[in-house]
């Protein structure tokens, strides 16, 4: 069965990653959603899901000080380089990267590396489909791998329900958990701005979905607020064969739908055909 997996990224936050993902979901049939973007999800308040379960994630494991067996020695305080372990033989587990160098200097094996539960993984529904999305807790790593959870979920409940779509919220920047949110997807869209970062990152994960040879197309939001740089952009893209699908005017119609909860597509629908969103989404639909 094949299944159209649409990802939806950008180089940095705020570009309006979420706003166009939220806007593609009431029109996508036969539809799984997943956010990907575990370290800030907010795709859920637009989407207002129903948990059905919650599973924990288990990320790298961590320290564990038995302090009954603690000879107070302190090697493991002199040779722990995160200052994870104070002078007083106190365990800082934000500050524990497990990488197991206490246990191994530890002469009286007190100290063992044991699984931590580092965020959860919920399966919701919604008036659109099944939601799968993710929270990881903050300051913990792993999230390329919560990332890659997300994303197996949902396309295990795309064949089980014989659905033919999924739209994922992917990660922000170009680190692990974006890699994560875009391997193996049928179409990448990156979401960018007309400004200095807007450019500098956009050029940053295009050379990352070139790497993956990924089908990519890109969206300018908020075009309007500087006509040189949406130039800039505009040549770029010319320059390297990747498609514009979609130019976005600042407007506060979309703003206010945002506050309001309201998917900005539905609640500004008007605005959305004025400027090609259709077109555009029929485009997604048709390769």
């Amino acid at each position: 069965m094949n299944i159209n997996e649409i990802v939806v990224i950008s180089g940095k936050g705020g570009t309006g990653k979420t706003t166009l993902t939220a806007s593609l979901i009431p029109y996508l049939e036969d539809l799984v959603i997943a956010d990907c973007d575990v370290d800030a999800p907010d795709l859920n308040i637009l989407l207002e899901p129903t948990i059905k379960s919650v599973h924990k994630f288990i990320g790298l494991k961590k320290a564990s000080i038995n302090k009954e067996k603690c000879i107070q020695c302190g090697l493991c305080n002199r040779h722990c380089k995160f200052s994870a372990i104070s002078e007083e033989i106190i365990l800082n587990t934000t500050k524990c990267e497990g990488c197991g160098v206490c246990e191994f200097v530890c002469p009286v094996d007190t100290i063992s590396m044991e699984d931590a539960v580092v965020g959860d993984l919920y399966e919701s529904s919604t008036a659109f489909g099944d939601f799968i999305h993710a929270k990881l807790v903050p300051g913990e790593e792993t999230s390329g791998k919560l990332v890659a959870k997300v994303r197996k979920r949902a396309r295990e409940l795309a064949v089980l329900n014989n659905k033919k779509n999924i739209v994922v919220d992917g990660s922000p920047g170009i680190a692990c958990n974006v890699i994560s949110s875009i391997t193996g997807a049928s179409q990448v869209i990156i979401v960018t701005e007309p400004t200095f970062s807007g450019i500098h990152d956009l050029k940053r994960i295009h050379e990352l979905t070139k790497k993956f040879n990924l089908k990519t197309q890109v969206v300018i939001n908020k075009f309007d607020l500087s006509p040189s740089h949406t130039e800039i952009i505009e040549k770029y893209c010319l320059e390297n064969n990747i498609l514009i699908g979609l130019k976005i005017p600042f407007t506060k119609q979309i703003v206010e739908s945002i506050v309001n909860k309201t998917i900005p597509s539905v609640g500004e629908k008007e605005f959305f055909e004025k400027i090609g969103f259709f077109k555009f989404l029929d485009n997604l639909l048709s390769t």
